[in-house]
């Protein structure tokens, strides 16, 4: 059977490909119209569209906390203590995609509000699961 802590891990793997896939998807996009030549983009995209830039550290922001959190998921599971993650496995998955999608869509300060209120979400959850399974 799959659990909550697997599908978790799996799709916050899956929403960093889906953001990169997304940011490579429009950087094509740019090189074919000739609109940025192949060599004109730089990590952070701060050459492009407050968009890009911002997908650029939506993704970034994914694979800065993988090790941390993707991490945590995993230690459970192969410590066999997915008891300590599965009840909130998804809940930090639904808060890291949120999180995401709020910083590709709005920079005001209300949405950079929300956006840290999602990653305290994810903070707290993961110092829950290590209390767990520490315990």
């Amino acid at each position: 059977m799959i659990s909550p802590t697997l599908i978790a891990l799996f799709g916050f793997i899956c929403w960093a490909l889906a953001l990169l896939l997304l940011m490579e998807i429009i950087r094509v996009k740019l090189v074919l119209t000739k609109q940025v030549p192949a060599n004109g983009f730089d990590p952070s995209n701060s050459n492009l569209s407050g968009f890009m830039q911002r997908l650029a550290r939506a993704h970034a922001n994914c694979i800065e906390s993988l090790p941390v959190f993707g991490g945590l998921l995993l230690i459970a599971m192969l410590s066999e203590q997915q008891a300590s993650t599965d009840g909130t496995a998804l809940v930090f998955l639904v808060a890291r995609m949120l999180q995401s999608l709020t910083h590709l869509y709005a920079v005001s300060a209300a949405a950079v509000t929300l956006r840290f209120s999602l990653f305290a979400v994810q903070l707290v959850l993961a110092s829950y699961w290590v209390v767990l399974m520490v315990l």
